[in-house]
């Protein structure tokens, strides 16, 4: 049976309030530590969890599809209209009861409205997936409205100028990020030819002082159907890939959470994806048109309604909650030194 309401998650006592977050009762099964992790609150049985769930954890919510790089990887080829702040009003309203969203792309702050966009979903945990090429012109306007922003980089400056896009033009809206105080998490899209950029990468996430690098196998849609079948990794090399990750953090002390999503059948169908009309999808679906398996309009349904249509629940929340996904958390960094009276900084 269904629930009535979307199960109820709540901040862990120990961590800050995360802007934009709705606190919401305790005893909840589910906790949302920090804008970046859940995890279930106690011994919990997840298919438990799941039947008494009435909506998803996390939606992705597509407010364009338009973008000013052309990432080898990227599945989001096929254009649409940018909806209208009415559509995004509506879906909004519809979206209620879900802990967080993703105000995605495209590249999502290359709309001349997007703090718009953000104000719309206060009371909301936002995460903004981004390039970070306008973050010069958006971050200071961002601050205390999202819960972190999370930034594609596939490792040093010649990996991801091949890879995605513009290296230079990135870190500088990295850096207006940090700036303007906002949490940041990195997403690498690995290749069997950015191997061996990784460990870059997950010092690069160290220096930045990222919540987490997440780690992503490419889908053969869009863009991805061009690249070389040899760029394709198997599981098994990915999984060691994530190891020797696993080794290196403890030798070199990096501090960000590691995450690798690899697409697997415990994996399908996991994302609830909103394009711009306004329609609900469990994406990566292997045998759907474009990976996609439509759910139903969100003008029209509550996600609640959507919900019970969708035949992934448990890939859904085991994956949001790290259970069939590769996962080491982040290290606490200890306590700083209090610098000795009448000490010199260069």
């Amino acid at each position: 049976m269904i629930a009535s309401t979307p199960i109820p998650v709540i901040e862990t006592a120990a961590a800050p309030p995360v802007p934009g977050e709705t606190r919401l009762r305790a005893g909840a099964p589910v906790v949302f530590t920090d804008g970046h992790h859940f995890s279930l609150a106690g011994p919990q049985d997840l298919d438990a969890v799941v039947d008494a769930a009435a909506g998803p954890l996390s939606v992705i919510l597509q407010v364009t599809k338009r973008c000013n790089f052309d990432c080898s990887f990227c599945s989001e080829t096929l254009q649409e209209p940018d909806p209208s702040l009415a559509v995004l009003e509506r879906v909004r309203d519809n979206l209620a009861g879900v802990p967080r969203v993703f105000l995605s792309g495209g590249e999502p702050l290359l709309r001349r409205d997007f703090i718009d966009i953000v104000d719309m979903f206060t009371g909301t945990v936002l995460g903004v997936p981004t390039n970070a090429t306008r973050g010069i012109q958006h971050a200071h306007h961002l601050t205390g409205k999202i819960a972190f922003v999370n930034v594609g980089l596939e490792g040093p400056r010649a990996t991801t100028n091949r890879v995605r896009g513009d290296y230079d033009t990135v870190l500088a809206g990295v850096r207006a990020f940090q700036d303007a105080g906002l949490p940041l998490s990195l997403s690498a899209v690995v290749y069997r030819s950015t191997l061996a950029a990784l460990p870059f990468t997950y010092q690069i996430a160290d220096v930045l002082d990222a919540g987490k690098l997440k780690l992503i196998l490419p889908l053969r849609k869009g863009n991805a159907l061009d690249l070389a079948g040899h760029e394709f990794l198997s599981l098994e090399e990915a999984t060691a890939a994530f190891e020797r990750l696993t080794e290196l953090r403890t030798v070199h002390d990096w501090r960000p959470a590691l995450r690798l999503t690899a697409w697997t059948p415990a994996t399908e169908g996991h994302m609830i994806v909103v394009g711009p009309g306004g329609t609900a999808s469990a994406w990566p679906v292997y045998t759907a048109p474009d990976l996609l398996e439509p759910l139903g309009s969100l003008l029209d349904e509550p996600i609640t309604a959507l919900w019970q249509r969708y035949r992934f629940q448990r890939n859904h929340y085991a994956k949001y909650l790290g259970q069939s996904i590769r996962t080491l958390a982040r290290s606490d960094r200890p306590p700083a030194r209090p610098v000795p009276a009448g000490s010199v900084h260069a």
